[in-house]
């Protein structure tokens, strides 16, 4: 029996099984043979740009961060391309009718659906005439008084704040700054007038950053209070032109017009000499819009009868009017003109203040 087994061991020899590598194809450009290309191109390969959703696809239900993200991109990149199409197209339209094109749509924007405020200003009205001979500004529009301005910060400012200060001095004439020392803007105010001062400027800050202007008209006020953003200094700007000279700039002020931002505009003004000096070719602008006042300080020079070149010599920042008080500031039994309400913005898109 055990004879047996081993001839039949000897009889089945056991044999490794071995892969044999499988061949790899050549490469085209190998062959060089071009039929094969078109051969191994497969046939039906949807183009990027015909690349389509079906209506009822939401990327929101992709789970997958990358994809989900790849997709919106495809998505987005489709859009555009419809876009675009239907510009051409339209504009073909147009060029083959010729006179007889119909005119063009206007866009819908917030400003032009802007809902009209009764308290618009009407420069020709007598009412508001008179109130411009009697109100806290007349003394300077008269020219009976000269502006003079006293800026000062917050207690123990940061270097930004500071610079913010001195750049601010160098774009209103007659400006002064000086560091507050810890007095309080009631005993600061008294001081201000006895020396003749018709502004006082304070600059707040958060976190080394300037987020905070307080603007009192001497003697008889008014007080506003903004909030300032989006500050960016001479330093941080780019293609800005030389420091600002001495001159005296002129300003420009738009799209006040309510009765209340036709306050903000007189508050504004005051700041500068009434007289501007057109040699020194500097410009001071108030832009409001959607009751956010963007300032922009610029240098001009007219290159032809018909161009003008400009360069921003800064520093640029934002303001937010917060609240309006009569009187100088007085932060408890002071009487408030207007304050923002909370979320006053947020009923209607299309509703304004100044």
């Amino acid at each position: 029996m055990d004879v047996v087994e081993e001839h039949d061991i000897q009889d089945k020899p056991t044999k490794k099984k071995t892969k044999k590598p499988k061949k790899q194809p050549k490469p085209p450009h190998e062959n060089g043979n071009d039929s094969m290309i078109e051969k191994t191109e497969p046939e039906h390969v949807d183009a990027p740009a015909e690349f389509s959703f079906p209506p009822t696809f939401s990327v929101s239900e992709i789970k997958n961060k990358q994809r989900r993200h790849l997709m919106f991109m495809k998505l987005k990149q489709e859009k555009r391309k419809q876009k675009v199409a239907m510009k051409k197209k339209k504009k073909k339209e147009r060029d083959a009718l010729g006179d007889k094109a119909p005119p063009k749509e206007v866009p819908k924007t917030i400003e032009n659906q802007r809902v009209y405020d009764e308290t618009t200003v009407n420069p020709e009205d007598e009412e508001v005439a008179f109130d411009e001979g009697t109100d806290e500004f007349s003394a300077y529009f008269n020219r009976l008084t000269n502006p003079k301005v006293l800026i000062t910060t917050s207690d123990r400012p940061r270097g930004r704040t500071v610079r913010f200060c001195n750049q601010l001095a160098t774009v209103i004439p007659d400006a002064h700054v000086y560091y507050r020392r810890g007095l309080a803007l009631k005993k600061v105010i008294p001081q201000c007038i006895a020396r003749g001062f018709t502004y006082l400027m304070v600059i707040n800050e958060d976190r080394k950053v300037p987020n905070g202007m307080v603007l009192c008209h001497l003697p008889d006020g008014p007080t506003a209070h903004f909030k300032v953003s989006s500050v960016r200094l001479r330093k941080e700007m780019k293609r800005r032109g030389k420091d600002p000279t001495e001159h005296s700039p002129e300003v420009i002020l738009n799209n006040f017009t309510t009765r209340l931002g036709h306050s903000m505009g007189r508050l504004f003004a005051a700041l500068f000499p009434h007289d501007p000096q057109f040699v020194g070719r500097q410009v001071a602008t108030f832009h409001n819009q959607r009751d956010f006042i963007f300032f922009r300080f610029h240098r001009y020079i007219f290159k032809n009868e018909k161009r003008v070149g400009i360069q921003e010599l800064g520093p640029r920042f934002t303001l937010k009017l917060r609240s309006l008080q009569k009187g100088t500031f007085d932060s408890k039994f002071g009487e408030y003109e207007w304050v923002l309400k909370r979320h006053e913005n947020d009923v209607c898109r299309r509703r304004f203040n100044l």
